[in-house]
């Protein structure tokens, strides 16, 4: 499958070479736009993979249009293409999340590979974050489940197995998950110590 572009240039014919280009390398431009504020409205809309802005363009610059993709957190990867290289844009880039950054003019053999590579490690920052995600919501089931699993120790005079296992025999009989029960006696334990 293709993948999608958001092409923002305000050059038009740099826009229309870039276009002939990614569309060579076998990419599909989804939209193109003109300045920072169309790129981000075609992002909205067109929900593409990647999306290519100048720093330099009126009304709102590329940098910019970066920084509100990136609070937003929207899932597109963003690559910078333009013609000023200066360390603080730089910085700034990937402060904003970006993950390529292209100096022009481009080198027709060289897009492609940027592009690419900059699509991988999005990819490979995307799967972390699920990873953390994981981690962090098994690691709060987990503390719920110990929290849940002291109450019933106290309350019902149980060692740390037998309270597991009371937990573990509610879950099955109940057909909740062992996080679900532990909510459930802590949430039980609350209203009843108010």
């Amino acid at each position: 499958m293709k993948k999608r572009i958001v092409l923002a240039d305000d050059d038009t014919i740099t826009r229309l070479d870039l276009k002939e280009s990614l569309e060579g390398a076998g990419y599909e431009v989804a939209g193109e736009a003109d300045d920072g504020f169309d790129a981000i409205e075609l992002c909205h809309k067109l929900n593409p993979d990647i999306v290519l802005l100048d720093i330099k363009m009126p009304m709102l610059d590329g940098l910019s249009a970066a920084k509100i993709l990136y609070e937003e957190g929207a899932k597109i990867c963003v690559v910078m293409l333009t013609a000023y290289s200066d360390e603080n844009f730089v910085k700034k880039a990937g402060d904003f999340g970006v993950m390529g950054y292209i100096v022009k003019p481009v080198p027709e053999n060289s897009l492609a590979p940027t592009i690419e590579i900059a699509w991988k490690r999005y990819n490979e920052l995307l799967d972390a974050q699920k990873e953390i995600q994981k981690k962090e919501r098994e690691l709060k089931q987990r503390k719920t489940i110990e929290r849940a699993k002291g109450i019933i120790m106290n309350k019902q005079n149980m060692d740390e197995k037998s309270a597991y296992a009371y937990m573990r025999k509610v879950s099955m009989n109940k057909r909740l998950s062992m996080d679900k029960v532990a909510e459930i006696i802590i949430m039980s334990d609350s209203i009843k110590n108010k």
